[in-house]
């Protein structure tokens, strides 16, 4: 094909008994021609249409539903897309089964095909009483949707022109992405990276596209794909069976339904709010959509929403309480057996304080992420966390985010359990790049799941008796802070106009409770991953850092003249007794001389023990930061395990777990970390409190921060994110406790 022919091209597609056919000749008259496509005895039409000096080469592609080629005529309309590359696609649909005919219509644009639509036969769906809002489809759309009657000729000048200013726009082909849910997109992610990498087909189809064709078991393509690069192609099979497999044992489905539960659920948010509206017998809703008459009402939605999440925590702290509670039972037990059995010396310190009391603080969360994981994966599978993205878009718009914007906050931990690096891979549904960065740059203030154990234990030690409450207003919390500052960077440095909301709304159904089980299990077990090897090295290298450089021998003797200037004063008798600062006889018990003593020794060990932690290297950051942090009530144990959270969140709680450790005079001693907080001198609820909102908002992981990186495509992004982030948790922290105490909430 020439050019200048490749420049006139036109491809006239859609579903049969469309009105497509007759269209095509209303349009070309007797400009056409009639033959088969090479080799194969599919009809092949093909025609011209002049107007002002502009020429359009129209090709009418066989009728079909979808442009998965299961059949010849999908194979050709596919076929010729990819290869001949028209300069616009006029896509007929059936105005009064618009919903089924939407279908094919999403397809050319995951496709990329620049589209204008005919809406045709809006007199017969007039008469069935259904009215199409075509201007707001088209802006929902971002093309032409312009209305036709194919046999009056209704429509046909006004499609001819939006096809003509859509070609005179240039051969722009731009996928549209389509999130296919929490299973399906994390592997399409993958695929799509190895895809680029390897420029695996993209001379024929976008990576994304052809990702979403091996879920599919599209034969052709995977053929294809295995003469390109046998590998990647047997890779990518693999993979594709195995989601099959694991959605098969969760859901009881396959990939290729869900995809076309998500196709029809993004065409369902499509048609919402107006697009359609019906009157007479025709009315009549699918169960779906008589659920969302309830669950997204105006006014009503709202309150179930915030009731819903309410429950979520109810149930969650609730019913995790006694398993948490055997937990730090235990690894108090395994802690006791490992003073009593090991020899003092570092390797003991090691054991106790770096491993016992730093990793078991965060595995002794485990149950509440698990009621918190079934929790979320209910609501996921169940479909109503789109729900949530639906009724939240008008409050995003406020703010100056996009309604795409509500699932990145959700998959971060909206709910409070999600995880901020997913959260920000989110954002590539949103087509505008200020509104992606907004979203990207105020996802991680959510609660992620890696927050929850920090903010349990501070709840359990300071707000006991309103744990549920609590979490419900953090979460509210997170929330407003996200908004609020999206809405100042919005307004600064990421000015621009808002793009239309487009959402998929995937069909309610019942989960199975299998799939819930491997849903909450296999979240559960990356937090259990983590916590034994990431988080166990880190804990051990703050261990390090809280244990060398030990205090020099000057400090120590003089310890050891006050320990033995208080034995001194004691009969030879008694100074076993007054040694033994462990598990021993009851303090009244003791005469008062030895009680004393023994009292004092025990000062002096915990005075020793705090000396070595705040001259070691760790504690001398944590002391030169508390020139800063002190407004916020932060002391520099807090501050030590405050910079270890810079990696990540858990560390906050293994490693203020290891500084209370390391400070202790002997294991019999030993209470849980909350509990050591709470008699604390140095805490109280004010303190607690500011702490939370300050992790709430302070800089994200190191992990999440590289992610930013590498959506964003700058450094600067990353590095944003942290100091501004920090910045704006500092403040709002120091604010917190100096307001607390000017008001006589706090010391």
């Amino acid at each position: 094909m020439t050019n200048d022919a490749q420049r006139r091209l036109v491809a006239l597609l859609g579903n049969p008994n469309c009105g497509k056919t007759t269209l095509f000749n209303a349009i070309t008259g007797a400009h056409q021609h009639v033959g088969n496509y090479p080799g194969i005895t599919v009809e092949k039409k093909e025609g011209s249409y002049r107007m002002d000096g502009r020429e359009l080469r129209l090709v009418d592609l066989p009728g079909t539903y979808s442009l998965t080629a299961y059949s010849l005529e999908e194979l050709v309309a596919r076929d010729f897309l990819v290869q001949e590359r028209p300069r616009a696609v006029i896509d007929i649909v059936d105005a009064s089964n618009l919903e089924r005919n939407l279908y094919l219509t999403l397809q050319i644009l995951e496709l990329g095909a620049p589209v204008v639509i005919a809406l045709n036969m809006v007199d017969a769906a007039a008469q069935r009483g259904i009215e199409i809002d075509a201007e707001e489809l088209s802006k929902r759309l971002g093309f032409a949707v312009v209305p036709t009657v194919a046999r009056t000729g209704r429509g046909r000048q006004e499609l001819l022109e939006a096809t003509f200013r859509l070609m005179e726009q240039g051969p722009v082909w731009t996928p549209l992405q389509i999130s296919y849910g929490p299973d399906v997109d994390p592997v399409l992610n993958d695929f799509e990276k190895e895809i680029l990498a390897a420029s695996f087909l993209t001379d024929l189809f976008p990576p994304r596209w052809t990702a979403l064709k091996y879920l599919e078991a599209d034969a052709q393509v995977i053929e294809r794909g295995r003469e390109a690069d046998q590998a990647l192609s047997d890779r990518m099979e693999a993979v594709s069976a195995q989601l099959s497999e694991h959605l098969q044992k969760t859901l009881d489905t396959y990939p290729e339904a869900i995809v076309a539960d998500h196709r029809y659920g993004f065409i369902s948010a499509l048609l919402k709010g107006g697009v359609v509206k019906r009157s007479g017998e025709t009315d009549r809703l699918f169960l779906s959509d008589q659920i969302d008459k309830v669950l997204t009402n105006r006014f009503l939605g709202p309150v179930l929403m915030m009731i819903i999440l309410y429950a979520v925590y109810q149930f969650t702290f609730n019913y995790s309480t006694i398993p948490v509670n055997w937990i730090a039972q235990g690894f108090a037990a395994l802690g006791s057996f490992a003073e009593s059995a090991l020899p003092p010396g570092p390797l003991k310190s090691l054991i106790i304080s770096g491993v016992i009391d730093g990793v078991g603080g965060v595995i002794g969360f485990v149950p509440l992420i698990l009621f918190m994981f079934l929790a979320i994966a209910f609501l996921e599978d169940t479909g109503y966390l789109a729900r949530v993205a639906y009724m939240l878009d008008r409050v995003f718009r406020i703010f100056g985010l996009h309604g795409s914007s509500v699932m990145a906050f959700i998959i971060s931990g909206g709910i409070a359990g999600g995880c901020a690096v997913p959260g920000v891979m989110a954002t590539r549904t949103l087509r505008s790049s200020r509104e992606r960065l907004a979203t990207l740059l105020t996802a991680p203030f959510m609660n992620c799941g890696a927050k929850l154990p920090v903010f349990a234990m501070l709840i359990a030690a300071f707000f006991p008796s309103k744990r549920a409450q609590m979490m419900f207003l953090l979460t509210l919390l997170s929330w407003a802070a996200a908004l609020l500052l999206a809405k100042i960077i919005r307004s600064t440095i990421l000015r621009g106009p808002s793009t239309p909301f487009l959402l998929e709304l995937p069909p309610y159904r019942l989960p199975t409770f299998k799939g819930l089980l491997i849903h909450t299990w296999e979240r559960t077990w990356q937090y259990i991953q983590k916590a034994g090897t990431i988080i166990l090295a880190i804990s051990i290298l703050f261990w390090a850092l809280m244990a060398y450089p030990s205090l020099p021998a000057a400090r120590k003797a003089l310890f050891e003249q006050e320990r033995q200037a208080a034995l001194a004063e004691l009969p030879e008798e008694g100074r076993s007794a007054a040694q033994d600062l462990g598990p021993g006889p009851a303090e009244s018990s003791l005469p008062a001389p030895v009680a004393a003593a023994r009292e004092k020794l025990r000062s002096l060990e915990h005075e020793e023990a705090v000396a070595a932690l705040k001259y070691s290297f760790a504690g001398r950051v944590g002391s030169s930061l508390e020139i800063l942090t002190r407004w916020a009530g932060f002391d520099w144990r807090t501050n030590v395990a405050l910079v270890s959270g810079f990696a990540a969140k858990e560390l906050i709680v293994s490693t203020l777990g290891t500084a209370y450790s390391m400070g202790r005079v002997k294991r019999g001693e030993d209470i849980p970390l909350a509990g050591q907080l709470a008699s604390d001198p140095a805490w109280n609820p004010l303190t607690a409190f500011s702490l939370i909102v300050f992790i709430m908002l302070y800089a994200p992981c190191f992990a999440t921060v590289t992610c930013i990186v590498k959506e964003s495509g700058a450094w600067k992004w990353g590095l944003f994110s942290m100091v501004f982030n920090t910045t704006v948790a500092f403040l709002l922290a120091v604010a917190i406790y100096q307001g607390g105490r000017w008001i006589g909430v706090g010391p």
